[in-house]
């Protein structure tokens, strides 16, 4: 008899125990929907607003907005002056006011750089012992300029100053590289 009860009692908390792991998944998911919903609903606001804002963009200094960009992310005012505009890879060579530091800004990744100097016989070959890119000594501080650290407008003001800077168009840029040395 209390053999059976033992196993009745065992399976009544077993049946309990499983009832509410129940009630908690399905809370669970209820919960991640309504984050996914918020999230989606986040987005398109953000959308929204950009869209607005994106009639009204303008950067009427470029040197400036990538100085103040710049210096966001250093810590510290660059008093950028370009140097040197390449096309290809596209780059731009930029000196601190004291001319320190050079400041190498471009939408080519560490990674991406890497690749292009692996590669034997490219079509950069023949710009490898000129091109900023390529030369960067080993002390090269890197950062990624983004809209997490740029500004909500980021990538759209990137397209109009590198445009103003370099002459050239950034197709769809939402990172622009910026390497350090001096």
């Amino acid at each position: 008899m209390e053999i059976l009860l033992a196993i009745v009692v065992a399976s009544a908390v077993i049946f309990f125990g499983a009832l509410i792991s129940m009630g908690n998944e399905r809370q669970r998911k209820a919960i991640d929907g309504l984050r996914e919903q918020v999230v989606l609903w986040a987005v398109q606001d953000l959308k929204i607003k950009r869209e607005h804002l994106t009639r009204t963009v303008q950067v009427p200094d470029p040197l400036g907005w990538l100085n103040k960009t710049a210096s966001k992310i250093c810590g510290y005012d660059l008093k950028l002056q370009v140097l040197e505009i390449f096309e290809e890879p596209q780059s731009l060579v930029c000196t601190s006011g004291d001319g320190s530091i050079r400041v190498v800004f471009s939408p080519l990744s560490p990674a991406d750089i890497r690749r292009i100097k692996d590669g034997k016989q490219n079509r950069l070959s023949q710009f490898a012992r000129h091109h900023p890119l390529l030369l960067l000594p080993r002390n090269v501080d890197v950062h990624e300029l983004s809209v997490l650290n740029g500004g909500h407008l980021f990538d759209l003001e990137l397209s109009l100053a590198w445009k103003a800077l370099t002459g050239c168009d950034l197709e769809m840029a939402a990172r622009l590289w910026m390497y350090e040395y001096s």
